[in-house]
């Protein structure tokens, strides 16, 4: 019988799993529920903010510039790719070809500039080390990732939920065009959700480098868990998300604890009983 620091560390690994699969779907949240895009190509930002991120903290030594190049640059290309390409596809079908494409162009493009190797950026000196649990110890970043994560989710219901500008967000989301009879700009709106939205990927990327390795193929593999995670959640609601992806997160790491040959079959399974019974997610 494993021992109850053993499961406790286990534990805590799959909710900061799951804080980086909900910083992750998130933005695929804001885009698919806000806006109505499908964006294949948000996990090929979570890749690419993770080897900018370690391409910077190498060159510099310094995490947080690290942070906000991998941020800031995934930011101005979600911005870009909005604003010049997928304003201009309006139904999912060019929408998942186009973001599609850009999968293999930023997969190519990262390979071709940081080559094939796996690469690992180190946490700052600060959240370096580790805290005692039982025969057990846990990392101080890692615990530090949670509550980032959970300050994250609070910030992101109290945009949506408590300003004007979210009010306006979700307005726009149910009705376009009578937010755009009373004045207001709903394409710059839905310009700064998507970028929002790849801003958040970006930073899952960088911060989630000290715990997933910058790889190639990280990008389906975090893109995969994310769709997950928004079935089993909910496709249209943060609360959904955040639910969906701890989830998510705790199945993963007991599953490969417990049955390390069938962990992504219990993953899916997860998902097939909540379509079965639930088909909007557990949180519509």
């Amino acid at each position: 019988m494993p021992q109850a620091d053993q499961l406790a560390l286990v534990a805590l690994n799959g909710v900061t799993f799951g804080m980086l699969l909900f910083l992750l779907a998130a933005g695929l949240v804001l885009m698919l529920g806000v806006m109505n895009i499908i964006n294949l190509a948000h996990g090929s930002f979570f890749m690419l903010a993770a080897f900018i991120g370690v391409a910077v903290a190498t060159s510099t030594g310094n995490f947080t510039l690290a942070v906000l190049a991998g941020t800031i640059g995934i930011g101005l290309l979600g911005l870009g790719m909005e604003r010049i390409f997928l304003r201009r596809l309006p139904d999912h079908l060019g929408q998942i070809l186009f973001t599609l494409g850009c999968v293999y162009i930023l997969g190519d493009l990262v390979r071709a500039v940081w080559g094939a190797e796996s690469q690992w950026l180190a946490p700052p000196e600060i959240l370096a080390g580790s805290v005692p649990l039982g025969d057990y110890s846990f990392p101080v970043y890692r615990l530090a990732f949670i509550f980032f994560g959970s300050v994250i989710a609070i910030g992101l219901w109290w945009f949506l939920e408590r300003t004007r500008f979210g009010a306006i967000v979700r307005a726009g989301a149910d009705d376009k065009e009578m937010v755009e009879g009373i004045g207001i700009n709903i394409k710059l709106v839905f310009t700064a959700v998507f970028t929002l939205g790849a801003l958040l990927a970006g930073l899952a990327g960088v911060l989630g480098s000290p715990i997933l390795t910058a790889s190639i193929g990280l990008d389906l593999q975090v893109l995969t868990m994310a769709l997950v995670v928004m079935v089993v959640g909910g496709l249209r609601t943060l609360k959904g998300a955040l639910l969906g992806s701890l989830l998510i997160g705790l199945v993963d790491s007991l599953g490969k604890f417990f049955f390390p040959e069938f962990h992504m079959f219990l993953i899916f399974g997860v998902m097939a009983v909540v379509l079965a019974f639930r088909p909007y997610g557990i949180l519509r």
